[in-house]
């Protein structure tokens, strides 16, 4: 019903940025709350941020916060993470999720329905 493709990855040094997007389908793609995960190896999967279908509300883990700005484009059904001031903990897969239903705890991805399949970020230092 819903697809999700990330896009924006790849290798970046210490104190870089990158933008990440993802693209979705489906015809209620603002009715939808959207979030990024990411995963490295040898480590649980981690809230990165989330946002409401508005935009009038989004939330950036504690650990990316004044790093990371997560932001929305309803017109063309995609949403962005803006990377900045990278360090090589940034390292894993991060993946961009919906949430079809409205949930309000934005940091458990339980509460996602569909998911991407998610795009590698490597940070060197």
């Amino acid at each position: 019903q819903v697809q999700l493709v990330e896009s924006g990855g790849g290798l970046v040094q210490a104190g870089g940025s990158l933008r990440l997007s993802c693209a979705a389908s489906g015809r209620t793609f603002s009715n939808y709350a959207m979030g990024w995960f990411r995963q490295a190896p040898g480590k649980d999967r981690q809230f990165v941020a989330a946002i409401s279908g508005s935009a009038s509300v989004s939330y950036v883990a504690t650990a990316m916060r004044g790093r990371f700005t997560i932001s929305r484009d309803n017109a063309k059904k995609m949403v962005f993470l803006q990377m900045n001031s990278l360090k090589p903990e940034d390292t894993a897969v991060y993946v961009c999720a919906a949430d079809l239903y409205g949930s309000t705890q934005y940091d458990d991805s339980r509460n996602y329905d569909y998911w991407g399949q998610g795009t590698q970020v490597t940070v060197s230092s």
